[in-house]
C-alpha cells in the first residue's frame, strides 16, 4: 500500500488514534517517532561583524544560543541564552531562518539582531571569551556553527516562490 491508499488496518488505527486523549496520543507518537532536539541561535551584528563566543563545551568560536527547553518558544530561548552567555538583553524579532539536520535529528531557529552601537558584552555561564568577526571568517567554527553559517548564507539569498508541481 502507498500513502495515497492506506491499508484498512492503518485507517482503523488512525480512527482509534483520533479518540485518544491528547497526552496519550503524544506519548504514542514520541515512542514511535523520536523527536528532534531544537536550538535557538542569535546572529548579533554590529558594523559588519557578528558576536562570537568561545565556550567551555565547544571547540573554536560559536554563536550565542543553545537548546530550547521543554515548553519554551524559540524566541524566549534565544533571549534567555543570550542573556545567560553575554549579559545582553535582546529583542530578536522574527526568525531569519530555520535549519533542519535530519541526520542528527536537530533543528536550529536562527534570529538576527542588529546593533546600532557596539554592545558591552559580559561573558558568563559557559562562555569564556567574546569577539567580533565577519560571519564567514569565524576562527575554527564547530560543526553546529558551520551549519548556522550555511543556513544564514542560504537565508540571505532571495527565496524563490514555490509552485504547484502537478496541476491536475
Amino acid at each position: 500500500m502507498n500513502a495515497a491508499n492506506p491499508s484498512p488496518l492503518r485507517m482503523a488505527a488512525l480512527r482509534l488514534y483520533k479518540l485518544l486523549p491528547v497526552g496519550i496520543s503524544h506519548r504514542i507518537v514520541h515512542a514511535i517517532q523520536p523527536t528532534f532536539t531544537a536550538g535557538a541561535v542569535a546572529i548579533i551584528e554590529y558594523d559588519g561583524r557578528v558576536l562570537a563566543l568561545r565556550q567551555v563545551h565547544r571547540k573554536g568560536w560559536s554563536l550565542p544560543g543553545g537548546l530550547i527547553d521543554g515548553g519554551e518558544q524559540p524566541r524566549d530561548a534565544v533571549i534567555r541564552e543570550v542573556r545567560e552567555e553575554t549579559g545582553l538583553t535582546i529583542e530578536p524579532g522574527g526568525a531569519m531562518a530555520t535549519y533542519f539536520v535530519p541526520e542528527i535529528r536537530h533543528i536550529d531557529v536562527i534570529f538576527r539582531v542588529h546593533c546600532e552601537t557596539k554592545p558591552h558584552v559580559e561573558v558568563a555561564s559557559e562562555a569564556l571569551e567574546s569577539g567580533w568577526f565577519a560571519l564567514e571568517e569565524l576562527p575554527e567554527p564547530d560543526d553546529s556553527t558551520r551549519r548556522i553559517q550555511h543556513a544564514v548564507k542560504l537565508a540571505r539569498v532571495a527565496p524563490q516562490p514555490g509552485h504547484l508541481v502537478d496541476p491536475s
